[in-house]
């Protein structure tokens, strides 16, 4: 501090204290917004990529499942039995493949857990500085 330079009024601490404040909220919120951007983007690609999986695999699967079929009643089962090992087995394949899918999308999270932890560290050094003033 120069020696020309006076202390500053309560109120005038008070209101570059409340600017400050009012940036930091911005700040977080623009934080929190990029967050849930990046998550629903995350979202986005997964949905897209779980979507082509399912079209390539119900053209797929309806040929490997007629193939299939063919083949267990070239080798002796009865078509309605071969059809029944062919489709339980399909559906088996099916579930496994889509809790793989929904397990990746678990592990995205939505929260914007870096705000979270911002706001929080942000709002106790408010508390620290309302304490020692």
């Amino acid at each position: 501090m120069s020696g020309t330079d006076a202390p500053k009024s309560t109120g005038a601490m008070m209101t570059d204290m409340m600017g400050h404040v009012g940036k930091l909220v911005r700040n977080e919120v623009d934080l929190a917004r990029a967050e849930v951007a990046e998550s629903l983007g995350k979202l986005g690609a997964s949905l897209g990529v779980m979507a082509l999986a399912v079209v390539l695999g119900i053209a797929g699967l309806n040929l490997i499942a007629t193939s299939l079929v063919a083949l267990a009643v070239w080798a002796g089962l009865p078509p309605r039995w071969a059809t029944l090992v062919v489709g339980a087995a399909l559906i088996v394949i099916a579930l496994v493949i889509f809790r793989s899918a929904k397990s990746a999308l678990h592990q995205i999270g939505f929260a914007p857990t870096r705000t979270v932890r911002n706001v929080q560290r942000d709002g106790a050094a408010i508390k620290d500085s309302l304490n020692d003033a």
